[in-house]
């Protein structure tokens, strides 16, 4: 057990999360991906990748009465996250398990897919020293790709619902590849530094087993031009706003 784990806080201190000292660190995108999910009352997510569970708690934290199970690969982050349901209140209505995604499969359909994968293929740039940290970024010799993700999204989703990723903009192209036939009515969302910058991240947002044509929804801008959150990003930020 992790005794030196630091706590840190996300939603304007609504949501506590003690972080690994080394591998993944919870993110803005971890609550961008939570408050893009379309969940509700009652609704059962599973969050593929999901660290110690930063986007779990913020998806927890605004759906009440959801439940969501969190897979993650490294029992050291499994360990955290499963520490921090007891520092949200959250005991009944979220678990994580020690898995691969690739392997791992439901007995029952889940209403909701997360994730928040790593931003590059395993394989593709320098691997980080640390062992932790290498295969939270995906620095590994698993040759884990977007498809990966996609496809343990399909697997272990019901018919009609929905998966929910955030990612690099410069890898919208391989996601519309990877949901191929198998999803539809996909929703873009991209996220921009600033006005007048290129976008660096995108939401994607699709349905199992749909043939709805595709959009693109009008973009969140984070920053306004002296670097403070946009009155958008804060609403998301700090109040837990969904993001339609």
């Amino acid at each position: 057990m992790n005794e030196n784990a630091p706590e840190i806080h996300v939603l304007n201190h609504k949501v506590r999360l003690l972080q690994a000292e080394s591998g993944f660190r919870t993110s803005l995108d971890s609550v961008f991906v939570a408050a893009a999910c379309p969940a509700g009352e009652g609704d059962r997510i599973l969050d593929l990748g999901a660290g110690v569970g930063g986007a779990s708690f913020c998806l927890l934290w605004r759906v009440a009465g959801s439940h969501v199970t969190g897979l993650e690969i490294q029992p050291s982050h499994v360990e955290l996250a499963s520490r921090n349901i007891a520092l949200n209140n959250a005991e009944g209505r979220a678990k994580f398990i020690q898995a691969d995604i690739r392997a791992w499969r439901s007995p029952e359909r889940f209403d909701h897919i997360i994730c928040n994968p790593p931003y590059l293929d395993a394989g593709t740039y320098t691997p980080s020293q640390l062992e932790e940290r290498a295969k939270a970024l995906g620095h590994d010799d698993e040759k884990i790709t977007v498809q990966d993700w996609i496809d343990a999204g399909f697997h272990n989703l019901k018919p009609g619902g929905s998966m929910t990723m955030i990612h690099r903009a410069d890898y919208t192209d391989k996601i519309f590849q990877a949901l191929g036939r198998k999803f539809g009515a996909i929703e873009i969302i991209p996220l921009y530094p600033k006005a007048g910058k290129e976008a660096v991240r995108v939401i994607v947002r699709a349905l199992k087993d749909r043939r709805t044509p595709s959009k693109i929804l009008p973009a969140i801008i984070l920053h306004d031009v002296d670097g403070s959150y946009t009155e958008t990003a804060d609403a998301i930020l700090r109040d837990g706003a969904a993001i339609g």
